[in-house]
């Protein structure tokens, strides 16, 4: 089982998913690789892994992306033995992905994945908070709105839709929607027997 989050620079995602992470102890951030020079308070290895252009161009030859894409005119992706690491360990890795690299991921990994796309509440409130931030120049909020209108229309792509206007109430949904996943019936076909009380097999005697 594998988390995607996608959504719009502005529609919260890092306080979505740090609260998240704090809630749910089973998931796990993949730290994703990048060209981005880091933001105060970033920490290399926590927040992503930060790379020299000519290391990314490595990796990519190297083939140890499952996904990576260009954004904001830097390069993201997604380690291959990050989610190995982290699948190995009992846990349950979350992508924090732009709709390019996670349109990649549901593609490869299909049904598998739980994907979920983060809504800001309105235009109006992304733009609030995009400024809000006071480290972008003008010109770079422009294109984050313009890129955010673009991202939204790739949102059908996703299985779940959550609106991040009250940030308890956009966890609390993705809580319910982890645990609804992992009790899917396609979740228990590894076990060597069903679950007490499941349907028994057509072809058993009664």
């Amino acid at each position: 089982m594998l988390v995607l989050i996608s959504g719009p620079s502005g529609a919260g995602k890092s306080s979505f998913l740090r609260e998240l992470l704090t809630r749910e102890e089973r998931l796990t951030f993949s730290v994703s690789v990048t060209t981005r020079p880091p933001r105060a308070g970033e920490v290399d290895g926590t927040d992503y892994r930060f790379v020299t252009d000519t290391e990314f161009d490595r990796l990519v030859a190297a083939d140890a992306f499952v996904e990576w894409a260009t954004v904001h005119d830097n390069r993201y992706g997604t380690l291959k033995e990050e989610l190995d690491r982290t699948i190995n360990a009992g846990q349950i890795p979350v992508l924090d992905v732009d709709v390019q690299g996670g349109v990649q991921v549901i593609d490869l990994f299909g049904d598998e994945l739980v994907s979920v796309f983060l809504f800001p509440p309105s235009w109006a409130e992304l733009e609030r908070r995009l400024r809000h931030r006071s480290s972008d120049a003008e010109s770079a909020i422009g294109r984050r709105l313009a890129n955010a209108r673009w991202e939204v229309g790739f949102a059908d792509r996703y299985r779940y839709w959550i609106v991040n206007d009250d940030l308890d109430e956009a966890v609390a949904s993705m809580r319910a929607i982890v645990v609804a996943e992992r009790c899917r019936r396609e979740r228990y076909a590894t076990l060597p027997l069903p679950p007490p009380g499941s349907p028994p097999d057509p072809g058993d005697n009664p």
